[in-house]
């Protein structure tokens, strides 16, 4: 694990790279259906949303996964709509899963996830020690080209508004099942965007670390 002052300097020499792959990844991830029911009431949830900064390197079960991409803004009615609000329905949001074989993307018509990147991205997720060795981090890009609808100056507060509710989601659905988080504005854009190969038109806006409570 490469420590915070060593990344920060790799950050501003622009070295900071991509781990290589642990594993081999598939080209698609298909999920099983995400579990729509139980899990504990929203008061309780929202009693219990924290923030964690200690992690188990421990892989988080396929339907659990599942599960939590569709929380954090998967497809919850017939027509298309979604966990999380868009303004104007733009679904500007795409949500990278960054895990040691590889980054997919999440599509959520689909329930699916899609090798964007053969590599490990865990590490250019942020600058925080943590977040090498958790076991996936999500990261929120705006597909700013979604946005046609919205004033050129004004779509990346639109876009971070989204972000802000699909991380809620994510945080709300971590209370419930028992599972740590914590959302990070502090990464190397310019990193992540080079490694998965973003068009200008995408703009790298948080991330958020997910998985199981390390030992404070």
């Amino acid at each position: 694990m490469t420590n915070t002052l060593t990344k920060l300097v790799l950050g501003a020499m622009g070295a900071l790279r991509p781990e290589p792959a642990k594993g081999n990844a598939a080209s698609t991830l298909l999920l099983p259906p995400p579990l729509r029911t139980g899990g504990m009431p929203l008061m309780e949830a929202l009693e219990h949303r924290q923030s964690g900064r200690s992690y188990r390197p421990d892989p988080l079960p396929l339907q659990q996964l599942s599960d939590l991409l569709w929380a954090a803004n998967g497809q919850n009615r017939a027509a298309g709509g979604r966990t999380a609000p868009s303004a104007l329905n733009a679904q500007e949001i795409d949500i990278i899963v960054a895990l040691p074989e590889g980054a997919y993307r999440f599509e959520p018509a689909q329930h699916r996830l899609e090798l964007l990147c053969a590599a490990d991205l865990r590490r250019i997720s942020g600058y925080q020690d943590f977040v090498d060795s958790a076991p996936l981090d999500l990261i929120f890009v705006a597909d700013h080209s979604r946005m046609k609808m919205v004033p050129a100056a004004q779509r990346s507060a639109y876009a971070h508004v989204a972000a802000g509710a699909i991380a809620q989601n994510v945080y709300l659905y971590a209370a419930s099942a028992g599972l740590a988080t914590v959302i990070r504005a502090w990464l190397d854009r310019a990193a992540i965007a080079s490694a998965l190969g973003l068009p200008h038109e995408h703009e790298v806006l948080l991330s958020q670390t997910v998985g199981h409570a390390g030992s404070s």
